[in-house]
């Protein structure tokens, strides 16, 4: 790709104005691709690809759940942790209302309404980590600890 501008979504105005240090990394969007393609044409480990699932527990509420996009989250677990019966993924249409954001890019910051956020305690881990940047085809990498300092999530450990 050439020097293509990047974009400034609401997730990109939120880390400047919370002084945020973070890269900027386009890509060639796949449908359906997932994290598999954005690890492999950003050359990073797809552990390090953190993605944003939008899921709402039994009451219909929405919430953001961060995990590695080489895992899977045991939704069981989830709802076990969280005190829900429990929880399922939303629909596209349900994810892009909840958030403002496209499924495929969806961020975890500056949604269209404040969400409840869930993270996969292990991704505190990792030294530097890649997320959606509020478009498909467009992460940021940062250091975990931001998402502490950003989004207060509450810790979780649901992985499989």
């Amino acid at each position: 790709m050439g020097k293509e501008k990047v974009p400034v979504t609401a997730a990109i105005r939120l880390l400047r104005a919370e002084r945020v240090e973070f890269t900027e990394h386009l890509y060639a969007y796949e449908e359906k691709g997932g994290t598999a393609v954005s690890a492999r044409e950003l050359g990073v480990a797809e552990h390090a690809v953190i993605k944003t699932l939008v899921m709402e527990d039994d009451q219909k509420n929405p919430l953001l759940i961060l995990m590695h996009g080489d895992r899977q989250v045991s939704t069981k677990e989830l709802g076990r942790q969280i005190g829900a019966r429990a929880i399922t993924p939303c629909t596209a249409e349900a994810a892009n209302r909840h958030t403002g954001y496209l499924v495929g890019g969806t961020s975890p910051f500056a949604p269209r309404r404040p969400l409840p956020v869930y993270l996969e305690r292990t991704i505190l881990d990792l030294p530097k980590i890649y997320l959606n940047g509020g478009k498909r085809g467009f992460l940021v990498g940062l250091d975990p600890q931001e998402l502490i300092r950003l989004l207060q999530p509450t810790l979780v450990q649901v992985a499989i």
